[in-house]
C-alpha cells in the first residue's frame, strides 16, 4: 500500500491531533515501522478491532505497509470480534485489553491461510451483525479510491479531517486513506458531534473537513451546526444513504452562505468506497442526483424487466471493484471473481449527464400479490414530514417512524392509500430514534423485528389503563394507541390545563415535554404506586363510565379537602398559573373590587407561548393548518354564539361584536363595544398564521429557524406597537395591530432554549413595554414581570388543591372572560364578591357545556 508506506515522506507534518497529543508524520511512521516489525515478515491475517484512536490506526496502517490482509471489525461489539473470530480463524488479533491497554494477540506463529497477494482488507456490508459474508478488497482497489476521492475533493497538505465516522466504515476509513494519501492532518476522535466537546476539539484543530452519513445531519441540526463559528471549515461530505433533496439543498445554501462546499457522494463497501459524487456547485440545482462517476470510473444502466427504457440496473466499473465476496476462510485464497459492480440501485441517466437513483431493485416486496417499493414508502412519508424505515417482511409493510412525525394510524392511512394496500397489511411502529446500524444506515432487521407483534397479541391495541382512558376522555379521541401524543391527537391550549394536570396526579412527576411524547413513554413514568391491572381501579372509584362521571365531582371535593392533597407537593407550569391568576384579577378588576390590570396583555403572551408548543408541531403542513384552523372554529364559534346572544338580549354592544369585527369596524370609544377586543386580536393572529402557513415555503421557513422567525415576526410587530402607520384605534392598547409583538414575543419565548436567546426577549420586553399604557407604571410592571417569568421559569412549585383549582380556572379562561360581561354589571354595586365568584362559576358552566357539545358535534361527524 504506497501511502501507508510513505508516511515518512510528510516529515514533520502534523498527522493525527487527538485529545492525548499531536503525532507528525515522520513520528507515525516510526510507530507503524515498529508495529509491522512486530507482525513479521510472513503474511498473516490480522483481526484488527477498528476504533478512531492512535493504536488502532498505528496497527492498521502497519499491517497494510507490509502486506498483512486485514479483516476490520467493530471495535465496540465483543459479540462480532469473538463471532468473526471463530468464523475465520484470524493469525493475529489486535484489540485493547482489559485494561483498555492495546494489545497483539498473535495465535498462529505464522498463518493458518492461504492468502491471495492482491488481498488487502476485508469488510463487512452489514454492520455489526457478525455476517462472516465479508467484502474482499485489495491494495490497488484501496490506493485508486483514495487517489480519486483525494482528487476530486481537493484535498492538499494543509487539510484536517475530524474522524466523525466509524473506522471499521468504508466511508469513514476513506476519510482515513485520502487524507494520509495527501499528507494532511486528522482530528482523532470518537465523539459524536452531538458532544460540544468535540466542537471544541474541531475549532482548536483548525478542522476543514467533516464527513457524514443522514444521521449525523440529524445530530447536526440538533447541535445548531447552522448557528457554529467555523472559520476553516472548507467542505461537508455526505454518503451512506440518500439525504431528502429539500435538506441538500439546504446545506448546499448553507455552505455557500459559510463559505464552505457540500459534496454528496455515493457508495457501496463492494466499491472500496465512493463511486460518484455531485459537484458542489450542482447540489442546490439538482439534489435529487447522485452526479457523476468519480474519476477513473464508469456507469451503465442495465435493462430491467418492469422499468422503462431510460432506468435500469446501475452497473459501476473501476479500479475500486473489489475482488470479490468471501463467507469462509477458504475465500481468502480466491483472486478476483468480479469485473464489475452490480449495484442493485436503479436510476437513471439524465439529459444534463448526471445519474439519479430512482429506487432499489433488490428491495422490491410482494405484499398480497402486490409490488411494493419500500425506498419509494419512504420517499411518500417524508413528503409528509415524516421519517421512518419501511422494508418487506412476508405479507406485510413494515414501518418504523420516529415519534416526532404523528401517530401510527395516520402513518399507515396515508401508506394505504396511497399503495392500495389494506391497513392490515401494514406494521407500523412509532420510536423515539429509528434502528441504526453502527455506521449509521438504516437497520432493516430491526425494523422486521420491532414492528412484529407480540406472540397471541393483537397487532394493533387501543392504549389500556388508565393513561389510556384519560387521553380517551379528555380529548374524546377513543382511537389514541400507544404511540399516540396529546400533539398528534389535535389537543390544544383548551384542553391542555385538564390533560396536564390530571398526568400529573397519576404520574406523580409530569416532564416539560409531555404533550411530545407518547402515551407509552409516559406511562413507562408512573410511580409503581399508580401503575394498575387493566380494569383495575383503586377500591373506592366506580368503575362504570356513568359512575365515574357522577362520582367525578365527589372525587374532586375529597381530594380538594383531604390533608394529604395538602401536603402533596406539586408543581404547576407558569402559563397556567399566568391564565388562571390573571382571569380572576381581569374580572375583579372589572368589577372594581381592586385595580390591578395588565393580565390581558400578558395573556396575549401566553396565548402566543401556546400557539408554538400545541400548534407548531412536527405534522405535515396540510394536517398543522388543519389542527389550526379546527383550535380556531374552537375559540371563534363559542364566542360569537354567547356574544350574538348578549347583541339580541342587551343594548350594550354593537352588531360587529357578534361577528368579531369591532376592532376592524368600530371606531367608537364605548366600554362594552371593546369588551371583547382580546378574543379578535387572538382569532385575527391565529386565522392570518394559518394562511401564511399553508404557504409550503414559509412552512418550511418557519421549521427550519423555529427561533428566528418569532423573532422577527417581533421585529415586524413592533411597526404596529409603535403605530409607525397609524392604523391604531380609538383605543390603541387594545388594538390587534398594537399588541401583536406580545403574541410575537410569548411565541419566540417557547422556541427560546438558550440562555442568550431568552436574554434577548427579556431586553426586548424591557425596553418595548414602557410606552404602551401611559401614566401607569404598575401595569407596565406588572406585564413585564409576568412575561419575564414566562420566558425564564417554566414550571412554579404549587400543591395538590391550588393546582386543581389553577387548572379549572384556567382552562375554562377564555369562557370566563367571554361570559362575566353579562353578569358583574348586575352585581357589582351591593354583592361585588359574589359578581366576582358568579362570573367565575358560569364561565366555568359554559366550558362544560362548550366542551361536551363539541365532543358530540365530532363524533355525529
Amino acid at each position: 500500500m504506497p501511502f501507508a508506506r510513505r508516511l515518512a515522506a510528510h516529515g514533520d507534518r502534523l498527522a493525527l491531533l487527538t485529545p492525548d497529543g499531536d503525532l507528525s508524520y515522520r513520528d507515525l511512521a516510526e510507530r507503524v515501522t515498529a508495529t509491522a516489525g512486530r507482525l513479521g515478515p510472513v503474511r498473516r491475517l490480522v483481526l484488527l478491532a477498528g476504533a478512531n484512536r492512535t493504536d488502532a490506526l498505528v496497527t492498521y496502517l502497519a499491517a497494510l505497509s507490509a502486506g498483512h490482509p486485514v479483516l476490520l471489525v467493530p471495535g465496540d461489539n465483543d459479540t462480532t470480534i469473538r463471532s468473526l473470530a471463530q468464523a475465520y480463524a484470524p493469525d493475529v488479533v489486535a484489540r485493547p485489553g482489559a485494561d483498555g491497554t492495546w494489545t497483539l494477540d498473535e495465535r498462529h506463529p505464522e498463518t493458518a491461510h492461504t492468502l491471495h497477494p492482491d488481498l488487502a482488507l476485508l469488510l463487512s456490508t452489514s454492520g455489526s451483525t457478525g455476517s462472516p459474508k465479508l467484502v474482499r478488497l485489495s491494495h490497488d482497489g484501496l490506493q485508486a479510491n483514495a487517489e480519486s476521492i483525494a482528487t476530486y475533493l481537493g484535498i492538499d497538505d494543509t487539510d484536517r479531517a475530524a474522524t466523525t465516522l466509524p473506522m471499521h466504515y468504508c466511508y469513514g476509513l476513506s476519510v482515513l486513506h485520502s487524507h494520509l494519501l495527501r499528507g494532511a492532518g486528522l482530528i482523532l476522535t470518537e465523539r459524536s458531534v452531538s458532544d460540544a466537546a468535540f466542537w471544541d476539539e474541531f475549532r482548536a484543530a483548525r478542522g476543514t473537513s467533516l464527513a457524514g452519513v443522514p444521521y449525523t445531519f440529524d445530530l447536526l441540526d440538533r447541535a445548531g451546526f447552522e448557528h457554529m463559528p467555523l472559520p476553516h471549515l472548507r467542505r461537508v461530505t455526505q454518503a451512506g444513504g440518500r439525504l431528502a433533496p429539500e435538506r441538500v439543498t439546504r446545506y448546499a445554501e448553507l455552505g455557500r452562505r459559510s463559505g464552505w462546499e457540500l459534496f454528496v457522494m455515493y457508495g457501496q463497501t463492494e466499491a472500496t468506497a465512493r463511486m460518484a459524487y455531485l459537484p458542489p456547485h450542482l447540489a442546490a440545482e439538482r439534489p435529487e442526483t447522485i452526479g457523476v462517476p468519480i474519476p477513473g470510473g464508469s456507469f451503465r444502466l442495465q435493462p430491467v424487466d418492469g422499468h422503462g427504457p431510460d432506468v435500469g440496473e446501475l452497473v459501476y466499473s473501476g479500479p475500486n471493484v473489489m475482488l470479490g465476496y468471501a463467507d469462509s476462510p477458504a475465500a481468502l485464497a480466491l483472486g478476483r471473481t468480479v469485473r464489475e459492480l452490480h449495484t442493485g440501485d436503479l436510476a437513471r441517466h439524465t439529459p444534463d449527464g448526471l445519474y439519479e437513483i430512482v429506487g432499489r431493485r433488490s428491495r422490491f416486496a410482494k405484499i398480497l400479490g402486490l409490488r411494493v417499493d419500500p425506498q419509494q414508502v419512504e420517499t411518500l412519508l417524508r413528503s409528509h414530514q415524516v421519517t421512518a424505515y419501511c422494508t418487506g417482511d412476508g405479507e406485510a409493510l413494515a414501518v418504523a417512524a420516529l415519534a416526532e412525525g404523528g401517530d401510527a394510524t395516520r402513518i399507515r392511512r396515508l401508506i394505504a392509500r396511497q399503495c392500495g394496500l389494506p391497513a392490515r397489511a401494514i406494521r407500523v411502529r412509532v420510536l423515539p430514534e429509528l434502528p441504526r446500524l453502527a455506521t449509521g444506515k438504516p437497520d432493516y432487521e430491526a425494523v422486521r423485528r420491532l414492528t412484529r407483534p407480540e406472540p397471541d397479541a393483537p397487532e394493533e391495541s387501543s392504549t389500556d389503563g388508565d393513561l389510556g382512558r384519560l387521553f380517551a376522555e379528555i380529548l374524546d379521541r377513543p382511537d389514541a394507541t400507544d404511540d399516540s401524543t396529546f400533539v398528534s391527537l389535535g389537543g390544544d391550549s383548551l384542553c391542555y390545563v385538564e390533560m396536564s394536570l390530571r398526568l400529573e396526579e397519576t404520574l406523580g412527576h409530569l416532564p416539560t415535554d409531555w404533550h411530545t411524547r407518547t402515551i407509552g413513554e409516559l406511562r413507562t413514568l408512573a410511580a409503581p404506586t399508580t401503575r394498575r391491572p387493566h380494569g383495575q381501579g383503586r377500591h373506592d372509584e366506580p368503575q362504570t363510565p356513568q359512575a365515574r362521571r357522577t362520582a367525578g365531582p365527589l372525587r374532586a371535593l375529597r381530594r380538594w379537602t383531604s390533608p394529604q392533597a395538602w401536603r402533596t407537593r406539586r408543581t404547576l407550569e407558569t402559563g397556567i398559573a399566568l391564565r388562571a391568576v390573571g382571569i380572576v384579577l381581569i374580572v375583579g378588576s372589572h368589577i372594581q373590587l381592586f385595580s390591578i390590570k395588565g393580565f390581558a396583555h400578558i395573556l396575549i403572551g401566553v396565548a402566543g407561548y401556546n400557539f408554538a408548543r400545541f400548534q407548531l408541531n412536527d405534522a405535515a403542513r396540510r394536517e398543522r393548518v388543519r389542527h389550526l384552523w379546527r383550535s380556531i372554529a374552537r375559540i371563534a364559534v363559542p364566542s360569537m354564539v354567547w356574544i350574538t346572544g348578549a347583541v339580541v338580549l342587551t343594548d350594550f354592544y354593537d352588531p360587529a361584536n357578534a361577528v368579531l369585527l369591532n376592532s376592524l369596524l368600530s371606531q367608537g370609544n364605548d366600554r362594552f363595544d371593546w369588551a371583547y377586543w382580546f378574543v379578535e386580536a387572538l382569532v385575527y393572529y391565529l386565522v392570518a398564521l394559518a394562511v401564511l402557513l399553508a404557504v409550503p415555503r414559509l412552512d418550511r421557513l418557519e421549521r427550519r429557524y423555529a427561533f428566528g422567525v418569532p423573532l422577527a415576526l417581533m421585529g415586524l410587530a413592533l411597526v404596529g406597537r409603535y403605530d409607525l402607520l397609524g392604523l391604531a384605534s380609538a383605543r390603541p392598547q387594545l388594538s390587534p395591530s398594537v399588541v401583536f409583538w406580545l403574541f410575537a414575543l410569548g411565541w419566540a419565548a417557547a422556541r427560546a432554549d438558550t440562555v442568550r436567546q431568552r436574554a434577548l426577549l427579556s431586553a426586548v420586553l424591557l425596553l418595548t413595554v414602557p410606552g404602551l399604557f401611559q401614566d401607569q407604571p404598575l401595569r407596565t410592571a406588572l406585564v413585564v414581570a409576568g412575561l419575564g417569568l414566562l420566558i425564564w421559569v417554566p414550571t412554579l412549585p404549587s400543591v395538590g388543591p391550588l393546582s386543581a383549582l389553577a387548572g379549572v380556572l384556567a382552562s375554562s379562561s377564555l369562557f370566563i372572560y367571554l361570559t362575566h360581561y353579562q353578569v358583574y354589571p348586575y352585581l357589582q354595586d351591593s354583592f361585588p364578591l359574589t359578581a366576582l365568584f358568579a362570573s367565575l362559576a358560569l364561565g366555568v358552566g359554559y366550558a362544560a357545556v362548550v366542551t361536551r357539545a363539541t365532543r358530540r358535534l365530532r363524533r355525529a361527524m
